[in-house]
């Protein structure tokens, strides 16, 4: 059998892999599973929402295809949802919706590189992006972040060569929830426009940021879509996930060549998706305010939970996740899978997010509390403080 060596050579998806650990596993009564592995709610969208949706169901207009860049009335109301948010000026013709933010990665990247050619990703990364690069051929050029799990501009711009097209930034950062501060922000905008490259900054998790208002000041560039490309997601803020419901901002000369990729993968997105997340811009937004906070609970949670575990190392903590320094001496992928049979616990090694070389990977874990709350992250750092490996 004949494989693509690019794509056979690329990692299994951590998640699904993660999974596998739980086979045969039986959980005690007194201990059941927490599963912290996957960013990503399991509870449904909110009731209205459902409602809203199946009155869309009733429209003949949602199972038919739809425009490949996505309803226009979704890419008007996100244009002026981005800017009541972030200020600036962005219209609807700088806007794609996707069929989720994955997607909206893989049509930036595929707008700008490839075989040959190189994208600069901070490490721990989020490894879709990895692996999407690897699949088509693309250099992931590394820069690892500091102690505090900030990318530095300056060691970035060493990074630089003639093949490099792009670099990629998420904020808050998935897997180390770090949030990256507007002048980190605005000093890799600057490198990027200075050498010629497109900054991709990947924002699913904007909503759940800790900082009210903008974040950064990109969009008040009236020129930012000559560097920027922004993504992202439906899928977190209002429990879209199986939908598959993403952005894209860019300008539109770039928006017209994506338009290729994204009709040749899925024709259009779903339009019971887009429609759902039309009616959430419009309707829940003091709905997602509350998510937000209790978000931001759950953090605090996990921040207070490590101050009490003087071994382990809480090095980043936002959005829907925390990023740990384990005491222990084996690797975090042996450690991981001890977890589950000995603490009934679900979480990532750090080596799912970094080089199979880098070293820094084993020694840490990736914990994602989107579907714990405040009690079972208590009790997350409780079993922790117990074992005894």
């Amino acid at each position: 059998m004949h494989l693509l060596p690019a794509l056979a050579a690329t990692l299994s998806p951590p998640v699904m892999q993660a999974r596998t650990w739980l086979e045969g596993v039986n959980f005690p009564p007194e201990r059941p599973l927490l599963n912290l592995s996957q960013a990503a709610p399991v509870a449904p969208p909110p009731p209205e929402l459902q409602d809203a949706m199946r009155d869309a169901l009733r429209d003949p207009a949602t199972h038919l295809y739809g425009p490949v860049l996505g309803l226009p009335e979704l890419r008007d109301a996100l244009a002026r949802n981005i800017r009541n948010h972030y200020g600036g000026q962005i219209a609807a013709n700088q806007i794609a919706i996707t069929s989720g933010c994955n997607q909206a990665f893989c049509a930036a990247i595929a707008s700008l590189a490839g075989p040959g050619d190189a994208v600069i990703l901070p490490t721990p990364w989020y490894f879709n992006h990895a692996m999407w690069l690897q699949m088509q051929g693309i250099d992931a050029t590394t820069l690892p972040c500091g102690s505090d799990m900030l990318p530095d501009p300056d060691l970035a711009a060493t990074l630089i060569t003639p093949a490099t097209r792009a670099i990629v930034l998420v904020t808050p950062n998935n897997p180390t929830g770090v949030e990256y501060p507007p002048a980190l922000i605005a000093a890799f905008r600057d490198l990027a426009r200075t050498r010629g490259l497109a900054l991709i900054i990947d924002e699913t998790y904007r909503d759940f940021h800790s900082q009210d208002g903008a974040p950064h000041t990109l969009f008040t560039d009236p020129d930012w879509d000559d560097t920027l490309i922004h993504l992202y997601s439906f899928s977190k803020s209002f429990r879209l996930t199986g939908h598959r419901v993403g952005a894209l901002a860019t300008n539109p000369a770039r928006l017209a060549q994506i338009e290729k990729f994204l009709d040749t993968v899925t024709i259009c997105p779903t339009a019971l998706g887009q429609r759902a997340a039309l009616w959430g811009l419009e309707h829940l937004g003091d709905w997602l305010a509350g998510e937000r906070l209790e978000i931001l609970h759950r953090r605090a949670a996990l921040q207070d939970g490590f101050a009490h575990l003087s071994e382990w190392g809480l090095k980043g903590c936002g959005a829907y996740f925390g990023y740990v320094a384990h005491p222990f001496a084996m690797d975090a992928a042996e450690l991981a899978q001890k977890l589950v049979t000995t603490a009934s616990l679900l979480v990532l090694p750090g080596s799912m997010f970094t080089p199979t070389d880098d070293p820094k990977g084993a020694r840490h874990l990736r914990i994602a509390f989107a579907n714990a709350d405040c009690d079972g992250i208590a009790e997350l750092t409780q079993r922790l403080g117990k074992l005894d490996l």
